[in-house]
């Protein structure tokens, strides 16, 4: 009936949070699924983007992008909303992307002589050194930073996301948003190296 209609909003303007509840009040059935269907839908481009970020392969994105909202569909029900949808959703992407770039699948030639393979990428001992410092300094923000400003430095650093964007994606109130965050995060990790 038409009253009936106009008493359920459209899905697209319902927020995260709403989308979420619905979801939870009705996981097995159709109304949860189509929320599901609709929570995952408008961040569907996000996901994709983040994913192209860190692989630079079109298509890769793509099956990644779809990977990472298929787990997020999966592990929907245990989402405890301590964070914003979209912040849980990106450390899932994140966390894909990064072990299929570190998790190589190896494949082998028996014709191919290594001293004729043309090197493609960067010289191996500076990628080596590169990786090293990486390593380093994910072990200083996981020991001395919070949560939330690991989250924020990965964005700007590895992610080189404008600030702006990670105010936005980290729901930051603060009229400084992502900045002042960012600048404690610095100070904290300069510290740490110091000391």
């Amino acid at each position: 009936s038409r009253s009936h209609l106009m008493k359920r909003p459209d899905p697209a303007m319902r927020s995260d949070e709403e989308l979420l509840a619905e979801f939870r009040a009705d996981a097995d059935g159709p109304t949860g699924r189509a929320a599901a269907s609709e929570l995952l839908g408008r961040h569907q481009r996000q996901v994709y983007l983040w994913c192209h970020r860190v692989v630079r392969d079109p298509e890769r994105a793509l099956d990644l992008a779809q990977e990472v909202l298929t787990k997020a569909f999966s592990a929907m029900a245990s989402f405890e909303g301590r964070s914003r949808f979209s912040s849980w959703l990106f450390v899932i992407a994140r966390n894909r992307c990064l072990s299929a770039v570190t998790a190589p699948a190896l494949l082998r030639d028996e014709e191919a002589d290594p001293d004729q393979l043309a090197s493609t990428g960067p010289d191996p001992a500076a990628r080596y050194e590169q990786q090293v410092e990486e390593d380093a300094l994910r072990e200083l923000m996981q020991q001395h930073l919070d949560e939330q400003e690991r989250e924020a430095l990965w964005l700007r650093c590895f992610e080189r996301m404008a600030v702006e964007d990670i105010t936005r994606i980290l729901d930051l109130q603060a009229v400084s948003g992502a900045r002042a965050l960012l600048q404690r995060a610095r100070r904290k990790l300069r510290a740490a190296l110091e000391r």
